[in-house]
């Protein structure tokens, strides 16, 4: 489908064609995000788990602090913080090595095995510790009182957290539906500029080139039907075909004062990218660099993976007189906004000016190959 990468020279070269068929993208091959595709996928991350230590932490402080009949509380402090962090670390453990079964759960089922395995994780703890401090605990307390009490504290805790966790996810929720609603607000503003300007060009093609003119329009067609559908994730290929059918546009408009540079390695990764998020930087390298040049310039667009990332890169040559790169604010911001949204803050897009060149870098992770459909 979309562009083709014959390859030369050990690197692929986007071929154009002219035949109506590669303007056509099944929509099946189109995956719009989720929320949150994995609820436990939220666990692993440092900032969850740094917030169950310092919560377990501060548990085991209202425990030693409370009334009873020992004045060590140091001492209790200590044995409270190493229980409740072997059932904290425990729990994460056996739900991390069970993630792949518990992902096909339902909602509500899972809230309840993850209840449960805690409650498991609290008894099996709460009998080591009987063994082995058996001799420290009060003589009037039994195993079965012992264990009940910590299965209670573990019932009553494991419900708040699944409570506080009800609350992330309905918050998680809006906050990426009033992104996507950002980003289709955003969509709706395609600059006119662009649109009168490859009008124009067509109207000048229409009669001495009308094979290049049809061209035009078909690759004009192809980024407003993207721009129309909304945010969605898309094969790294496709996206990569809308950027080069949008530069080939405005190579006829631009002629020889536009000088392509595609290099691409020979096999894509199958890794899906927000729509429309490589078009911007390239959008903002036409008007903020080669727009400027009265002499043109190259715009140079790479794919390589580095430490498990995909890096998409787009540079262009700037004017002598470059402030900065002020004038790129608006088109990386709505491609941050677009990568950020999309991929739930995994990814992100950077730019700086290296040797006289205003560089821009795409970086997402990739994705397992079974996660992306077939095109």
């Amino acid at each position: 489908m979309g562009g083709q990468f014959p390859c030369i020279g050990g690197k692929c070269v986007i071929q154009h064609t002219k035949t109506m068929a590669r303007h056509t993208q099944p929509e099946a091959s189109l995956k719009s995000p989720s929320p949150i595709q994995d609820p436990l996928e939220t666990l692993w991350r440092p900032t969850a788990l740094i917030t169950v230590l310092l919560a377990g932490e501060a548990l085991a402080l209202v425990l030693a602090l409370a009334p009873a009949g020992s004045d060590d509380r140091l001492v209790r402090f200590g044995l409270a913080s190493m229980g409740i962090q072997w059932i904290a670390l425990g729990t994460l453990s056996v739900l991390y090595l069970l993630r792949r079964w518990l992902a096909k759960l339902p909602a509500a089922a899972l809230a309840w095995a993850c209840l449960g395995l805690l409650l498991a994780m609290t008894a099996l703890v709460a009998t080591a510790a009987w063994e082995v401090l058996q001799l420290a605990m009060d003589p009037v307390t039994s195993r079965l009182n012992f264990v009940l009490r910590l299965l209670a504290m573990a019932l009553v805790v494991g419900l708040l957290a699944l409570v506080a966790f009800q609350n992330y996810a309905r918050s998680r929720q809006l906050l990426v539906r009033a992104k996507q609603l950002e980003l289709e607000a955003l969509q709706a503003r395609i600059r006119p500029h662009f649109l009168f300007n490859t009008l124009n060009t067509g109207a000048a093609l229409v009669h001495a080139h009308p094979d290049e003119a049809e061209r035009l329009l078909l690759d004009l067609a192809d980024l407003f039907r993207c721009a129309l559908r909304g945010p969605q994730l898309i094969p790294l290929a496709d996206e990569l075909s809308l950027t080069r059918r949008y530069l080939d546009i405005e190579s006829l408009r631009f002629g020889e004062r536009l000088r392509l540079e595609w290099n691409i390695s020979e096999a894509l990764p199958e890794v899906m990218v927000p729509s429309l998020s490589i078009q911007p930087l390239a959008e903002n390298a036409i008007r903020h660099g080669i727009e400027r040049l009265p002499q043109g310039g190259r715009v140079d667009v790479s794919v390589h993976v580095a430490a498990g990332d995909v890096v998409v890169t787009v540079g262009n040559d700037l004017p002598a007189l470059a402030g900065g790169s002020g004038g790129h604010a608006v088109g990386l911001a709505s491609a941050r906004e677009r990568v950020d949204a999309l991929t739930e803050g995994r990814g992100r897009v950077e730019s700086r000016i290296e040797d006289g060149r205003y560089v821009a870098r795409m970086v997402l992770p990739l994705e397992p190959a079974a996660a992306t459909p077939n095109s």
